[in-house]
């Protein structure tokens, strides 16, 4: 849906609510909201604008709809689909609420927290470990991606096994309305059975129904042991044995396994300052397994000593690990959150957010390489992820060789051929296409193309009832015809 592009007096409209000082047209102060974290998408905009409250929020809106503007939803902009990103053409205004991060409350009593949504993921954690409680979501990019961004992709990062994604962790959500209507939903109820869940609705669509200004999170009592170790592996199949040992042994007090590859150990020793090969000798494959425990520290190793052994028994695990400090934690930790950045040295990479059933990520793994490497001989694939939950990161660097495609340009040209391979085999094993990037700009025609024709016309309805003007981040998630 093309949108008229926004006259002078329009963006002078729009300045007068922020203020002068809080509007951004110049191109220099611009670019680095125009573009993707990875740098597919670059659009364009001819002003951003940060919000103080609420109530500005709102009254950008109402003059969006009244006139037409296309508006879109920025936080940290470290999206990975463009989801945040403006379209090329110049008529997309930013909203950004970077000024709206203010802590507004936090209930010891109820575990919960209310914070603005432009409020920083490491501010919330910061806010929680203050008070003795733990905000358990946790990503690479946690120093920078903010609550609204989080709760718009409903993220998910390395906790999701025990704690769950964004929606398992909200409880109650401010949102203002393309119309510049005001939903006040931020209760702290656990059970409220009143009526259509309106908070779903909007954790998850991408900025595209609505701007997420305010939430209500769950908090946790803070763990009392943690443990981490690495463990060597020779194969995936190996992996999913040894956390089925983990989660029989440790329960709800298993609360990370991570799948590596040796390559992904490579690239991080190789790119990332500080880590270190922590095995005396290279292995196929990896399980960084985390335990947090509520009683004694030395429940959790225990329970880690305890896992190991049934691996070695089993011939599960060929060698491993286990953190002797908080600062050795941390550093396992660092490699893992490390691995996909340490992939941009080597060159251009075709990267892949699946998930699928965890009893087929074997099947998967070793049917997905077999594809990739007959489309692309010499591609080296670092498939990393959340074991756990079903959620692997399958990341594909270009080939070394020229010769086999080693160009990084025409590499990258092969992105969406890549990603029909690789998706083909995840929706053939029951699995989906995003697990916790979302699908933005990146995913929208393919989401279209792979979802049952009553699935897509259910969505493009809730759009036009909540968006009849088509303003909120046009282009990103589904299109209104």
């Amino acid at each position: 849906m093309d949108m008229p592009l926004p006259s002078p007096d329009l963006l002078a409209r729009f300045t007068a609510i922020v203020g002068a000082a809080h509007a951004v047209s110049d191109p220099v102060e611009l670019a680095p909201h125009l573009v993707e974290n990875r740098g597919l998408y670059k659009g364009a905009s001819p002003l951003l604008l940060k919000p103080g409250s609420t109530q500005e929020v709102s009254a950008i809106l109402k003059l969006a709809s009244e006139t037409g503007t296309a508006v879109v939803p920025q936080t940290g902009n470290t999206g990975l689909v463009g989801g945040q990103t403006p379209r090329s053409g110049e008529s997309d205004i930013i909203i950004s609420l970077e000024r709206m991060n203010r802590i507004r409350e936090i209930d010891q009593m109820a575990n919960v927290i209310v914070v603005d949504g432009g409020v920083i993921l490491a501010e919330v954690q910061k806010a929680a470990e203050e008070v003795n409680r733990l905000f358990p979501l946790s990503l690479g990019s946690e120093g920078s991606c903010r609550i609204g961004g989080n709760l718009s992709t409903n993220a998910g990062g390395t906790a999701v096994l025990a704690y769950g994604n964004m929606r398992q962790l909200c409880l109650g959500l401010e949102v203002v309305l393309p119309t510049g209507e005001i939903w006040d939903g931020l209760r702290k109820l656990k059970k409220d059975n009143t009526g259509y869940d309106l908070r779903d609705l909007f954790i998850g669509a991408e900025g595209t129904l609505g701007i997420i200004t305010g939430a209500v999170l769950k908090l946790y009592p803070r763990p009392v042991g943690h443990q981490v170790a690495l463990a060597g592996l020779a194969s995936p199949a190996d992996a999913l044995l040894l956390f089925q040992k983990a989660s029989n042994l440790c329960g709800t007090a298993l609360t990370g396994f991570e799948l590596m590859p040796r390559i992904g150990i490579e690239f991080t020793t190789r790119h990332i300052d500080g880590v270190r090969d922590p095995l005396s000798q290279p292995y196929p494959w990896y399980a960084l397994i985390d335990i947090s425990t509520s009683d004694a520290a030395e429940t959790a190793d225990t329970m880690v000593q305890a896992l190991l052994e049934q691996g070695f028994e089993a011939g599960l695990v060929i060698d491993a690990v286990i953190a002797s400090s908080v600062a050795q934690q941390k550093a396992l930790w660092h490699m893992r959150e490390s691995m996909s950045d340490a992939q941009k040295p080597e060159g251009g990479s075709i990267k892949h957010d699946v998930s699928v059933p965890i009893s087929k990520i074997p099947h998967f793994m070793e049917e997905a390489e077999q594809a990739v490497l007959a489309a692309v001989p010499g591609a080296r694939i670092c498939a990393f992820g959340h074991l756990g939950d079903g959620n692997i990161h399958y990341n594909i660097s270009q080939p070394l060789s020229n010769d086999m495609g080693g160009n990084k340009a025409a590499f990258i040209d092969r992105w969406r051929e890549v990603n029909a391979i690789v998706h083909g085999i995840v929706l053939d094993a029951g699995g989906s296409i995003s697990a916790e990037h979302g699908i933005g700009q990146l995913k929208r025609d393919e989401l279209a193309q792979i979802r049952p024709p009553i699935e897509m016309e259910l969505m493009r309805r809730i759009k036009h009832a909540f968006d009849p003007a088509g303003i909120m981040n046009p282009g990103k998630v589904v299109s209104l015809p």
